[in-house]
């Protein structure tokens, strides 16, 4: 049974989503408040015209001959005396007849004797059929009766609950209008925001049918502009490895065919020396083969960013195994320097690098080499220094150049092929660094220095020092 793989949700899809959340949850929050704002204004002001007729109704009140409540002043508001006008008052007290207004006609409004209200008390009633009410009550005493009265204005909320009606639908519309133009200026943001990813799309595919080489860079938002150059920096990089392939293979193929031609050609002639001359140019043709194998791995490994050799552990490795080869010769091999540089890179091409270097030194000088290990400085702190000295004869300036051609040599007596430097040279460039040749100063042969890139190291890498030779 196979998986169902989930589809991948576009930006565009997620800035909106997220774009219309935020803005519904926005608007929700803030049209709730707004409402209950708006609203409780209203049914304030609502309250509070209703109340005012309280204290004329309390200053107006006073006690007939027959112990009732009257009012010596009635209330001037005319819809008092309307009946089912929508406004009301009345005053009751326990085992009193209710003193109503002429707008109560034969109702009694809803009086709650056992709560007292020396603070009004505001509450909403449904007593009258489809007339629902508001009222507000208030304790008064009057002079010269010995009970509490309840005096009680009540109004109608009919207007009061169409007029909430007309400010919520107001409101909750004006809301509904402004989240969907908000929603659609996301839509719009997103569509034009991205469009420079679009852009970007549309020129890869250029790229890929052949239209076009690179991603143009004109009017490319900052933002984009670092993706657009290191797409275009990975496409200089692929042309460079594929024609650098392509160089490798052709140079590979020109410097397999003269070892081949001169096998043809003595096979052909029945020489004599015939083996001699096959194993000569099979060593040859190993050490082309053997050439192109190290830069295509240099190559490789070079985009490992978490690549780093200790050098001078690779250092100390490469001398004890040079001084033994030429232990006949008695060369002496002198390491001095920063114990701690890291080359950032492979140990294997270190050491291909470092180990050319210091085999030429000590095969062509007079028996002493020494190496010396610097930190860069300066614009070159990111690299560090191998630099090889031998006691030989040197090579003059203007053949030094011709040294890192491939097959280049000056003392044919001594078995090689000439493409140390060249490896060196080539596996330093794929790193980013140098090789340059001098004349040194110290012993008067000839000095290689190997500039590479360089990390830092935490812990430096303790090796046995040996002195410089008094």
């Amino acid at each position: 049974m196979r998986l169902k793989t989930r589809t991948p949700i576009s930006l565009s899809a997620r800035i909106v989503a997220l774009a219309a959340i935020w803005i519904a949850a926005l608007l929700l929050i803030g049209g709730f408040a707004l409402d209950r704002i708006v609203a409780g204004t209203i049914v304030r002001n609502f309250d509070e015209q209703l109340a005012r007729a309280l204290p004329a109704m309390i200053g107006a009140a006073e006690l007939d001959t027959y112990g009732e409540v009257r009012f010596n002043r009635p209330p001037v508001e005319p819809r008092f005396n309307e009946p089912y006008s929508g406004l009301y008052w009345q005053v009751s007290a326990r085992g009193k007849e209710p003193f109503r207004s002429r707008s109560l006609w034969d109702r009694d409004l809803p009086a709650d004797l056992e709560q007292s209200c020396v603070e009004p008390c505001i509450s909403r009633s449904d007593a009258f059929r489809n007339e629902p009410l508001r009222i507000i009550e208030r304790d008064g005493i009057i002079p010269g009766s010995p009970v509490v009265w309840r005096f009680a204005a009540a109004q109608s909320t009919q207007q009061l609950d169409a007029q909430l009606a007309r400010v919520r639908q107001t409101l909750w519309w004006s809301l509904g209008a402004l989240g969907a133009g908000l929603f659609a200026l996301a839509v719009l943001q997103a569509t034009i925001g991205l469009m420079p990813l679009r852009r970007m799309s549309s020129a890869i595919a250029a790229i890929r049918s052949g239209r076009a080489s690179r991603v143009p860079v004109d009017n490319v938002p900052p933002e984009v502009a670092p993706l657009v150059q290191e797409l275009n920096a990975l496409l200089d990089h692929n042309e460079q490895a594929a024609e650098a392939a392509r160089m490798h293979a052709g140079n590979l193929a020109h410097a397999l065919k003269t070892p081949i031609s001169v096998l043809v050609n003595e096979a052909a002639a029945g020489s004599p020396n015939l083996s001699d001359v096959v194993q000569r140019e099979l060593t040859t043709m190993r050490r082309h083969i053997d050439h192109h194998l190290a830069r295509a791995r240099a190559m490789g490994r070079r985009t490992a960013a978490t690549a780093r050799a200790d050098v001078w552990p690779a250092l100390e490795r490469l001398v004890h195994a040079i001084e033994r080869i030429y232990a006949e010769k008695g060369v002496v091999i002198d390491i001095s320097g920063d114990r701690t540089v890291v080359f950032r890179g492979e140990r294997q091409d270190l050491e291909e690098m470092a180990g050319n270097l210091i085999d030429n030194a000590a095969k062509y000088g007079g028996g002493r080499v020494f190496v010396t290990v610097a930190k860069g400085s300066g614009s070159d702190a990111d690299f560090l220094s191998i630099i090889v000295e031998d006691d030989g004869n040197g090579i003059p300036e203007r053949l030094r150049e011709g040294l890192f051609e491939r097959g280049a040599r000056l003392d044919t007596g001594k078995p090689g092929t000439g493409l140390g430097l060249a490896i060196v040279r080539d596996v330093a460039g794929i790193y980013g660094g140098s090789v340059t040749l001098a004349q040194s100063e110290d012993l008067g042969g000839l000095m290689a220095t190997l500039k590479l890139p360089s990390c830092p190291q935490t812990a430096s890498a303790e090796g046995s020092k040996r002195p410089w030779p008094a």
